[in-house]
């Protein structure tokens, strides 16, 4: 059990909560971005679901139907819900891929479930049960059907299509999965999914337990927060509620009252250069700085350009000088994929801030926050381009200079 999850206590507790059958009905995996919780939550979805019983019961080497179909991401028993962003975990993915492919190499059929399991992290979010009713539905749909169809072509049970024909697939999954996550992923989970989701849950299987995974649970607001609450409150008997967060503090205290905590550990380098050559079977010269450093290394614009862009836009704030922004939009590549966006919002919030702040910078850098998420908000919820938010904040941060610094 939990043989993909490495280096993290929190393995070794769940195996024995479920050898010895006190596995709660509703828990949080709590700890720092890059862990390995997401892994943990699918890896527990799938050994619930386990028909094999004795000792050999929920090895990742299992062939029971459940655990192939787990191993695929494809249990209807399994939702998905929540924030996240995915495009360099794919890119990551379809590096590995594509370098198996063309060397042939023993982990070419690992590296398969690899690059599925990191596209259907992503589609899984965009299930019809999540959706129904939906206006933004008929949309995202046609993305994700073009998605399957093109995940279909690279089954592991399949013969291996030629190299040619693998980058042709594997180009067409990332523009679709581009599309589909700068498009429609949202910042916050809707109340709508939550309800959809108490509706399903509550819904009979025949096929053992269901599990319902909802990521970056911090990340809800109130009304959300309230309708999981009520569901914790009184679960259907035969669902699993997974949570997951990097800010256990930052969880509503009376779902934490509900939930039992796993806690999760930040590994060590040497140990995070290991998850990456089992996982991505990364050239060891790209292995150092640890996992978010090498997943960085798939941006089109790296994080220290982001940094310097962010650098340049707020020196044209504090000395008064207009800039070209919409030349800064271009030399970060348009901010796609979105994820460059958030980088150079979080870059912008680094700059502005000083030690030693008087009262009227702190207010100031409080204004200046409030801005900048309003602004990534503009983007990510309510389909603002870049350019125009962008616009926007500078004209918003330039008057909060003025009247909080003069």
């Amino acid at each position: 059990m939990f043989d993909n999850l490495l280096y993290q206590n929190a393995a070794g507790q769940l195996i024995s909560d479920i050898k010895n059958n006190c596995l709660p009905s509703s828990i949080l995996l709590s700890g720092p971005q890059s862990s390995g919780k997401l892994t943990c939550a699918l890896e527990l979805a799938r050994i619930l679901s386990c028909t094999q019983s004795g000792p050999n019961h929920g090895d990742w080497q299992c062939t029971c139907p459940a655990c192939l179909r787990n191993k695929s991401l494809v249990n209807t028993n399994v939702l998905l819900a929540g924030p996240r962003d995915l495009s360099l975990e794919i890119l990551a993915a379809s590096r590995a891929l594509l370098y198996a492919g063309a060397n042939n190499t023993r982990h070419l059929d690992a590296c398969r479930y690899l690059f599925i399991r990191a596209v259907r992290k992503l589609t899984m979010r965009f299930s019809q049960v999540l959706w129904e009713g939906d206006n933004k539905l008929s949309k995202l749909a046609p993305l994700v059907e073009s998605i399957e169809e093109q995940l279909e072509l690279l089954d592991p049970k399949k013969q291996v299509p030629s190299n040619e024909e693998l980058e042709k697939i594997i180009e067409s999954i990332q523009k679709n999965a581009d599309k589909l996550e700068s498009t429609f992923m949202y910042d916050s989970l809707p109340i709508d999914q939550i309800r959809r989701a108490s509706f399903w849950a509550h819904l009979k299987s025949n096929d053992g337990k269901k599990v319902l995974i909802i990521e970056n649970a911090d990340r809800m607001n109130e009304s959300c927060r309230n309708a999981l609450l009520k569901i914790l409150e009184e679960p259907p008997s035969d669902v699993v509620f997974i949570l997951t967060t990097t800010r256990r503090g930052a969880v509503m205290p009376t779902i934490l009252s509900r939930v039992r905590t796993y806690n999760f550990t930040q590994r060590t380098q040497i140990q995070e250069r290991e998850v990456l050559d089992r996982v991505f079977h990364a050239d060891s010269d790209k292995l150092d700085g640890g996992i978010t450093n090498y997943l960085n290394n798939f941006l089109p614009v790296k994080a220290d350009a982001i940094l310097q862009a962010a650098s340049r836009y707020y020196d044209g704030i504090k000395n008064g000088h207009l800039i070209q922004i919409d030349e800064l939009v271009k030399e970060c590549a348009g901010f796609e994929p979105r994820i460059l966006f958030k980088l150079f919002l979080q870059s912008l919030m680094q700059v502005f801030r000083v030690q030693n702040p008087s009262p009227a910078q702190i207010e100031y850098e409080e204004k200046n926050v409030e801005c900048i998420r309003e602004c990534y908000n503009n983007v990510t919820i309510y389909n603002q381009t870049p350019l125009s938010a962008l616009e926007n904040l500078y004209r918003d941060l330039a008057y909060n200079k003025k009247i909080c610094l003069g």
